[in-house]
């Protein structure tokens, strides 16, 4: 498989990448067996989202058992994503102590705000920044994303240099503006 740098985290992924919203259409058992089948085959980015249904424990099911996690502890072996649409620090925290347990690890690679119709900085009225640098310091997350669709917010987010990734959708149909937004 063709892997890639990862934003700014150093991580290295597979440009193939697991994303979890269609999870949710599936039966728990097959979802389970799916997502440690992609990981035998190579896959070793996952991303999902509170806002999933039920994504972030079929992903926890597979976590917690079969090749995922194993006599050989795989949780090394790949990279977990989820987001948090939260608008407020007090949210922020119950949105990151449910991802925690449902997904049945103790730490989340990459935790992004879920396409924030703002930029999320330290200090501002919100206190989302402030809380996830604080969970970062407490080893809950290892680095700070944003996903988002609109390209200003999306641009003022690169350009703020506060996030290691940006998840934003690109497809063939993407304009110059959207595929300058790589090169920031």
């Amino acid at each position: 498989m063709i892997t890639t740098v990862l934003g700014r985290t150093g991580l290295k992924v597979n440009k193939d990448g697991f994303g979890a919203l269609p999870v949710q259409r599936t039966e728990k058992a097959a979802a389970v067996k799916l997502l440690q089948k992609a990981l035998d085959g190579g896959i070793n980015f996952f991303d999902t989202a509170r806002a999933y249904s039920d994504s972030e424990e079929k992903i926890g099911a597979a976590l917690s058992g079969g090749s995922f996690a194993g006599s050989s502890g795989r949780r090394d072996k790949f990279i977990l994503a989820t987001k948090t649409g939260s608008k407020d620090a007090e949210t922020f925290w119950k949105h990151l102590e449910t991802s925690l347990s449902t997904l049945k690890t103790d730490y989340i690679d990459v935790y992004q705000f879920h396409n924030p119709g703002f930029v999320p900085r330290p200090g501002d009225s919100s206190g989302l920044y402030d809380a996830i640098l604080k969970a970062k310091e407490q080893g809950k997350i290892r680095f700070i994303g944003i996903s988002n669709h609109r390209l200003p917010i999306a641009k003022e987010a690169v350009e703020s240099g506060l996030y290691d990734t940006l998840q934003f959708p690109f497809c063939y149909l993407s304009d110059d503006q959207e595929i300058a937004l790589t090169k920031l």
